[in-house]
This record gives structure tokens, C-alpha cells and sequence, in this order.
């Protein structure tokens, strides 16, 4: 929700959004990944916290830079989750750093594959990177990467920096939007947010969520790239819905295709797995094609349909 003076309440099966003048716009609770609050001056109400807390999707609490400061979620997420969170808990630190080696460089052989898309420079010093991390990344060639990416990808003086405007803020958004999905999905694989496999901050509540992010992320940059390309440099209500849009996105997962939400429910459930079995069997997406790249890079995401919408401001795919 990103106008001010609206409330958010829930009714018969729907999250309601009210305004002052009152329009009102409605979406099913079910069909919701995460409610993502940037109006500071948005109210809600407890039944919506328990609404969304029972079907394990978040409420997430974003500062004035749309970078998130707070997240609910629910106690509860899988019949299973005591044993999961045992197994989670009792994972050992070798099987820990195989999973997260597997994570960096799907992670860099993905910004690698982007790069290449866009025929850009230092595609192979990163797929030579990617090749290259060992368990647990002790070069930490994760850093490494990224300085050799972002300049590639968005210009030589740019900086990745959560607290700057413009392409940062529009990055913030999409990773904000990307982290509540991943929350949810740990959650209803019956796993602890907080407990990480390389992420251990003890301030951190989603370790884990900042973990199984990673591989996802230029996803968000390919976006965020055609909106900086298209002239967009602030997160307008457009820019939400664009970077909201990335939810539906088309991936390759075991020789299938399957939306990006279903992508990082497999990714959670593998990992589930892997802490049942004490073997590293991660779910990750292939490598997306040029022309996937080239069209997520500038596409026009489409109407939501069988939603009655308030506004051009008030979007349930905020939600």
C-alpha cells in the first residue's frame, strides 16, 4: 500500500482498501503473496495481521528508502515444522557451506547471464568466478562479483547503496518484494526465517530468506535496468506494479516452466530435503535465455484480472 489515508482491512475472504473518499478496492486473501506497507500514514487492522498470518504471508513494513524495516509473519507454517526446524538446527556447518556454494554461483552464473544478454563486458571473468567458489565462498567470490557486475550492468559510477535514491530505491522495492515471497515460502516449508546458512546476524530475523534470495536477484535488476532505461528513476505507483510483476515471471526448473513464485517454493521444499537428508540437492532455475532476458528487461507487465482496482495509486499488486 503506497497512499497515504487508506485503510487495509479484511472481510469475508478479502483484503478491503478503503480510502477517504471511499473508493474501495478488493483482492482474495488467498491470492495473496504479501501485503508490502509504504505509506506511513496507511492504517490496518489486527484481523488483517491474523488473515495473512494464517495462510503464512507476510506484512511487510518498508522505511522512507522502500527498504523493509519489519516483517510478520506467522508462528505456524507446516503440520511438519518441529521436525523441519530440528533438522534445520542440526544441519552441520560442511552441509551449510555446500548448500551456499551452490547458491553464490547460481547467483553470479545468473548476473553472468544477464551481462550477456545485454552484450555487455566481464561475462566470462564471472562465469570464471562462478566456477570457481568453494564451500562456504572463503574468497568470498560473491563481493567480488559485484564489483565487476554492477558497473556492467548500470554504469561506472554506479554504487549499490540501500540508503541512496534513484536506482537504488527502485532496487530496494524488488528486493523487498522478492524477500517477502521467499519469507512466506520458508515459512510454509515448515523452516525458521531466522535460521541462515551464511547470513547469521543476530539482528536478522530472515537470515534464511537472505540467503535463498540471491540467486533471484538480478531478476530484479534486469527490471529495475529497463525502467532506468525507460526514464524511470523514482518508485512511482508504474514502477510497483512493473517491479510487483516480477512474482509472475516464467522460469525453466527441471526442464518445466513455472512462475517464479513456484520457483522459490521448490527452492524452499529442496532445502527441506537437503537438511532431511544431510545432502546438498538444491532446486534452483536454469539459467534464463537471451530472449527472456531481453524481454523482462522491457516488458509491459499485463492487467491483474478479476480484481476491482481503487486507483492508479492504490494497486493490489502491491499486495
Amino acid at each position: 500500500m503506497s497512499t497515504d489515508n487508506s485503510r487495509v482491512s479484511a472481510d469475508r475472504g478479502f483484503l478491503v482498501v478503503s480510502q477517504a473518499d471511499g473508493a474501495t478496492g478488493r483482492v482474495p486473501l488467498d491470492d495473496i503473496a504479501a501485503v508490502i506497507l509504504h505509506a506511513h500514514g496507511v492504517i490496518w487492522t489486527a484481523r488483517v495481521a491474523t488473515e495473512l498470518a494464517k495462510r503464512s504471508a507476510p506484512l511487510v513494513i518498508c522505511d522512507v528508502n522502500h527498504a523493509p524495516v519489519a516483517v510478520l509473519l506467522a508462528l505456524e507454517g507446516h503440520h511438519a515444522q518441529g521436525a523441519r526446524i530440528r533438522d534445520q538446527w542440526s544441519a552441520s556447518r560442511p552441509l551449510s557451506k555446500q548448500l551456499w556454494k551452490r547458491i553464490v554461483s547460481a547467483k553470479i552464473t545468473t548476473q553472468a547471464g544477464l551481462l550477456a544478454a545485454l552484450g555487455r563486458r566481464e561475462v566470462a571473468p564471472l562465469l570464471e568466478l562462478a566456477r570457481r567458489v568453494r564451500s562456504g565462498d572463503p574468497e568470498n567470490l560473491e563481493a567480488q562479483a559485484a564489483r565487476k557486475y554492477w558497473p556492467a550492468l548500470m554504469g561506472p559510477d554506479f554504487r549499490r547503496d540501500r540508503s541512496e535514491g534513484g536506482a537504488n530505491s527502485l532496487l530496494n522495492y524488488g528486493y523487498t518484494v522478492l524477500r517477502a515471497c521467499v519469507a512466506r515460502s520458508i515459512v510454509a516449508a515448515g523452516l525458521n526465517p531466522s535460521i541462515g546458512l551464511h547470513h547469521e546476524n543476530r539482528g536478522n530475523a530472515f537470515a534464511l530468506a537472505d540467503d535463498l534470495i540471491e540467486p533471484f536477484r538480478p531478476l530484479v535488476d534486469a527490471t529495475v535496468l529497463g525502467l532506468i532505461e525507460a526514464g524511470v528513476s523514482e518508485v512511482t505507483p508504474d514502477a510497483k506494479r512493473r517491479l510487483a510483476s516480477i512474482i509472475a515471471l516464467d522460469l525453466r526448473l527441471d526442464g518445466e516452466v513455472t512462475p517464479l513464485t513456484v520457483a522459490i517454493r521448490r527452492l524452499a521444499h529442496s532445502l527441506v530435503i537437503s537438511f532431511r537428508d544431510r545432502r546438498a540437492n538444491l532446486a534452483i532455475f536454469d539459467a534464463p535465455d537471451r530472449n527472456s532476458w531481453s524481454r523482462w528487461v522491457g516488458r509491459v507487465p499485463g492487467e491483474v484480472a478479476d480484481v476491482e482496482r481503487i486507483s492508479a495509486d492504490v494497486d493490489v499488486r502491491d499486495v
